[in-house]
């Protein structure tokens, strides 16, 4: 005797779309706001204390964003800002 597989409710299915949605936004955002950090850092070793604040301003405003969508947590947001600041205010200082 074989068993079918259980129908699937709808709501599973409609719940599973969109954890599927979700999780592509939340891989896409991560990427973005790793490649912004990377950018950042690139520019840290220039020294141009121009591009070096323009670019800390774009990081900090993407990683906002990220943490205010909820793809990252506030605090680890908050957490990386402060120590791209810090790094930023040690490279302008030397």
């Amino acid at each position: 005797m074989a068993q079918t597989a259980p129908k699937r409710k709808p709501s599973v299915l409609k719940r599973a779309r969109q954890t599927e949605k979700r999780q592509l936004r939340n891989k896409s955002v991560r990427s973005e706001v790793k490649t912004y950090i990377k950018k950042f850092t690139d520019t840290l070793s220039s020294g141009k204390k121009e591009q070096v604040e323009d670019a800390l301003k774009l990081v900090v405003k993407k990683i906002s964003s990220a943490a205010s969508k909820g793809v990252i947590h506030r605090n680890t947001a908050s957490r990386n800002i402060s120590r791209l600041s810090k790094k930023a205010n040690q490279s302008l200082k030397a």
